[in-house]
């Protein structure tokens, strides 16, 4: 299995001579399946929420959402459970799924009690996944329906940021209404995984099963892009690179001159993960010109090979001297999609600040952009909040989440011809 690399300037021209011009690169990377498809073993770990806030329905519904996830995995996958309540105990320790009827029924013994410890579950969920990390796609589901009451917000930050350096990938699920969208969405980004929003009880199963597919979809695992730049490029100071597909994400890259590298987590084979790179190109004559290489280093775990690295790009810029501006369209509906993101991120700043009206002024800016880029659903939770907010009503905690949500991925777009 290799690797699909592809980059995309927003622009591929400037200029000639103007002293600095900002450009986005689109960098889009994904699994290649070769003729025998993916193939690769799963090492999964769910991570449960067993407080007593899940009694009843909540409970039940999860324990039948991870029973049947289990029924879905093969006797070349491992398995791991953890339960947390106030304190975490391993309910099924890692092991080859030799006997899934045995473990739906382990998962099927879960009862609700106590308060809620999310780092001890990620603490003992991390120790207990690493253990099967070997030639293997390693990632877990987390679900909670609370505040980290008994636990340390921060200590779960540190607990996912070593995940990702073992490799292992936390996908965050929030079950009802009073989980902490901020600690749950960092939990997630600190690997690459996902935030999932569970409204409702009767929404489990689909829920787990839809993250259960993506995860049979990776390829190839701990990816890294590597990015070289020419002496004439530099990336911008703030917020310079961001994954806009499938999750938008805020990227924290390692920079050394100019050299920048930064992970991405697992690469899957139907669903290509893109980031925007934010650069500035200085002044060049006319003529192509090389403004630097892109590269990915990953994990194959199906062949047991680890840091592969991809040829290197090189991404060039024409400066010519009348330049009109041609922006790609693909790049700048990606933009539009971090746009939507920091422009709501803006709005709940100022709503936590008590900033009412500047809040619901970003909401109706971001809902624009959600339907300038066709993303329908998304702009309709935006401007309905937006709304809420100039009558002079709260937001709900149901309001606040979904905001988040359709802030976060792309959730009703209208299909068109350059969709990729």
């Amino acid at each position: 299995m290799q690797v699909g690399l592809h980059c995309s300037l927003s622009d591929d021209k400037i200029a000639a001579g103007v002293a600095s011009s900002q450009r986005q690169v689109s960098v889009s990377i994904g699994a290649l399946a070769g003729e025998a498809g993916v193939g690769t073993s799963l090492n999964l770990c769910l991570i449960l929420d067993q407080s007593g806030s899940m009694g009843g329905k909540p409970m039940e519904t999860v324990k039948q959402a991870a029973m049947r996830v289990i029924e879905k995995l093969t006797p070349n996958d491992r398995l791991s459970v953890i339960s947390f309540d106030h304190k975490a105990k391993t309910l099924i320790a890692n092991q080859k799924v030799d006997n899934p009827g045995t473990l739906r029924a382990t998962v099927g013994q879960l009862e609700a009690a106590g308060g809620t410890a999310i780092d001890e579950g990620l603490r003992l969920g991390i120790e207990e996944f690493a253990k099967g990390k070997d030639d293997a796609v390693s990632q877990a589901m987390l679900l909670t329906d609370g505040e980290n009451e008994h636990g340390d917000n921060d200590r779960c930050l540190k607990f996912a940021k070593l995940a990702a350096d073992y490799g292992l990938t936390i996908n965050s699920l929030g079950f009802g209404e009073h989980w902490n969208q901020d600690v749950l969405e960092k939990i997630a980004d600190a690997g690459g995984g996902s935030l999932s929003y569970i409204e409702r009880s009767e929404e489990a199963v689909a829920e787990f099963s839809r993250l259960f597919e993506r995860m049979q979809t990776i390829g190839l695992t701990n990816a890294h892009l590597i990015i070289e730049l020419d002496s004439h490029a530099k990336l911008a100071d703030t917020k310079p690179l961001a994954q806009v597909t499938p999750d938008v994400i805020e990227l924290t890259p390692l920079v050394e001159g100019n050299r920048i590298e930064v992970r991405l987590g697992d690469l899957m084979v139907d669903l290509n993960r893109k980031v925007l790179v934010n650069l500035y190109v200085e002044a060049l004559p006319v003529g192509s010109h090389n403004i630097g290489t892109f590269q990915i280093r990953y994990d194959n775990p199906a062949a047991g090979a680890i840091g592969e690295l991809t040829e290197a790009i090189p991404l060039q810029i024409e400066a010519i001297a009348d330049h009109l501006p041609e922006p790609n369209p693909e790049v700048q509906d990606q933009i539009l999609t971090l746009a939507k993101y920091r422009q709501t991120q803006i709005a709940e700043t100022k709503l936590q600040q008590g900033d009412r009206t500047g809040a619901a002024t970003m909401l109706q800016t971001a809902a624009k952009t959600a339907f300038q880029m066709g993303d329908q659903k998304a702009g309709t939770i935006l401007q309905e909040n937006a709304t809420r907010l100039q009558s002079g009503e709260e937001l709900s905690e149901r309001d606040r989440k979904q905001t988040r949500i359709a802030a976060k991925t792309v959730i009703g777009k209208v299909p068109s011809e350059s969709s990729e």
